[in-house]
């Protein structure tokens, strides 16, 4: 269905691109796409899921610990900061940082094994949790008109994810990973107006099962966003961004996710 989706949007891109330089005779680049370097800071409010299992962070009833449910992790805003880099018509240069941070307390109401450590039912314990995002890309667009385009995209997306728990009678353990994994995607930008634009992207990374027993992973990174133009150096955007990161080595497992809406501003040089 997801996919459905985004095909469809980024033929609606598509068309409004043609439909918008057929309206004109002469070339008039909608003030979105007259820059050579866009930066831009979006505060995004997502909904995680984060369940982890590792040789060190043992189970809960076998499965899973489930860090959302146990310390009732509640959405809030964080800032990601973009930066795109226009060397050319139609090639541009993508870099992305997101930084996501939990810091929650909570009575035990199970009994965590966690590094080793026991953590027992009733203890007060906290979990500091941190998934920092580094993207870096190159998008080269194989459709370009001045009002729209369709690309595909090319990046290394480097992800840390570390977890610390905590309670004052039983001591602290921590456990972290760390992947940088290569993804390709497809992108697509239309105008239904000269100062709006629609736009649909789409990121992804999975190892076939076939490659290796002990190591599986998989990267989605979906977004789709409405930006307004307040003239060609200043936008406000807005939209709604999926990621979702699993990944099994050997006896650690991850499963991460982060769905939710942004907004935010852009300047252009």
């Amino acid at each position: 269905m997801r996919n459905r989706s985004l095909l469809f949007v980024l033929c609606v891109c598509l068309f409004a691109a043609r439909g918008a330089e057929a309206q004109f005779n002469v070339p008039d680049p909608a003030p979105g796409e007259d820059f050579n370097v866009e930066l831009g800071a979006m505060f995004f409010k997502p909904t995680p899921e984060i369940l982890i299992q590792t040789g060190a962070l043992t189970q809960i009833a076998g499965g899973e610990v489930d860090f959302v449910q146990e310390f009732a992790i509640e959405d809030r805003y964080f800032t990601e900061f973009r930066v795109v880099a226009k060397p050319g018509r139609k090639h541009k240069i993508r870099f992305s940082y997101l930084a996501v941070r939990y810091d929650e307390s909570a009575t035990l109401e199970r009994t965590i094994v966690f590094g080793g450590r026991t953590f027992t039912l009733g203890v007060p314990a906290t979990a500091d949790l941190q998934w920092d995002m580094w993207r870096f890309g190159y998008e080269w667009d194989f459709v370009a008109r001045d009002r729209g385009f369709v690309g595909v995209i090319a990046e290394l997306k480097h992800n840390t994810v570390s977890a610390d728990l905590a309670a004052a009678a039983v001591g602290s353990e921590f456990y972290e990973a760390t992947a940088s994994v290569p993804a390709v995607g497809i992108i697509g930008r239309g105008y239904p107006h000269r100062n709006l634009s629609l736009t649909a992207e789409f990121t992804g990374f999975k190892l076939p099962d076939t490659i290796s027993e002990d190591f599986e992973a998989k990267l989605f990174d979906f977004d789709l966003y409405g930006t307004v133009s307040l003239g060609r150096h200043v936008g406000v955007q807005g939209g709604y961004r999926s990621v979702v990161a699993e990944y099994f080595d050997d006896e650690d497992t991850g499963d991460l996710k982060l769905k939710g809406w942004y907004f935010g501003g852009l300047v252009r040089f």
